[in-house]
């Protein structure tokens, strides 16, 4: 299966969470939290089209202004997404600068924020460069099953954890995957080029097998229809497969609701992405600090049904054992 999503870690395990997940396909990225983003290089940092954060605690949202020092200036459209609050969070982080420059600026940044709260409500306004970060464009409106941003090949979903505040969770999710048989294309006497994308943007937006589709013939094709039926090339050319799925899991306890909202979220992913930030030795201390055990990451890695899981967030208390939050939770995703 072609790697449409390329994800990994920003940090060290044992530094700011976070996760950049490369779109190959797109040349732009996803970002899923926002700590401390120095170890990104410029060229990854100006990829990234949203960023995904959960909860505001400062290891996972102190980067704001390492983001925005890099995108400053550029035409570009920066989607940022969080739970309630977040909004308020980015107005004041926006207006902690000030802006009586900004018209000499060649691009214009537009900050489309959007944040969910536990009911599902969603929340979102711009602030626009050109307006000087002023807020504008306040719309509400009620997620569907937790879904907090949709494009025609992936969507991302959130559910809401308790680590003393409330925490998203959120899975990465590619819509589907349409695979085009060259070999197929060719004995159509069809060509390869731009409208095999609107072919399969057509695919994921769900239209009709009668609809036409503008199609391209190879060199010599003469006098044949300029469109075919959606249904027919989706017979002759194409094949669609499940797409992956990534979920990343911070900062949360290890009660009965949450892990009901995590097996949920994270049920049969390709690769979860999930915190151990204890040793189960010390299971009481991850109680009362609200954190999973790599124990418990495990077990609820084997209970979600994934395919493969990766730890990461460790307590500073075990520098240098790297390896031990790894075979534990190894254990309990293998042995239950």
């Amino acid at each position: 299966m072609p790697r449409h999503f390329d994800p990994t870690l920003v940090n060290d395990p044992f530094d700011d969470p976070g996760l950049y997940v490369d779109l190959v396909f797109e040349r732009r990225a996803l970002l899923f939290d926002l700590g401390d983003i120095a170890r990104l290089s410029p060229r990854k940092i100006l990829r990234i089209s949203d960023v995904f954060v959960t909860h505001r605690h400062m290891d996972h949202f102190a980067g704001f202004d390492q983001l925005l020092r890099r995108v400053l200036g550029r035409e570009k459209m920066l989607g940022l997404y969080g739970p309630a609050g977040t909004i308020d969070a980015v107005e004041h982080k926006l207006k902690a600068h000030t802006w009586n420059l900004i018209d000499e600026y060649g691009g214009n940044l537009v900050c489309s924020v959007t944040e969910i709260d536990e009911a599902g409500r969603q929340t979102s306004a711009k602030f626009c460069g050109r307006t000087r970060f002023e807020r504008s464009n306040v719309e509400t409106q009620q997620a569907d099953d937790g879904l907090l941003h949709k494009e025609p090949g992936f969507q991302v979903r959130a559910t809401t954890l308790d680590h003393g505040v409330p925490v998203l969770a959120l899975a990465l999710e590619e819509r589907a995957q349409i695979d085009v048989w060259r070999n197929k294309v060719d004995a159509m006497g069809l060509a390869v080029g731009p409208w095999l994308r609107r072919f399969k943007e057509a695919i994921l937006r769900g239209v009709d097998d009668d609809v036409l589709v503008d199609i391209g013939w190879a060199v010599g094709q003469l006098g044949r229809p300029t469109a075919l039926p959606l249904g027919l090339l989706k017979r002759e050319i194409m094949q669609i497969t499940s797409g992956r799925k990534i979920v990343y899991v911070v900062d949360c306890s290890f009660s009965d609701a949450n892990r009901e909202k995590i097996i949920r979220l994270a049920r049969d992913a390709d690769i979860l992405f999930i915190e151990a930030t204890f040793l189960d030795a010390d299971a009481a201390i991850a109680q009362q600090r609200h954190h999973l055990t790599a124990c418990q990451a495990g077990t609820l890695a084997r209970l979600a049904g994934a395919k493969r899981f990766v730890t990461f967030h460790y307590s500073p208390r075990y520098k240098g054992q790297g390896q031990r939050p790894i075979l534990e939770a190894q254990k309990a995703f293998l042995n239950g």
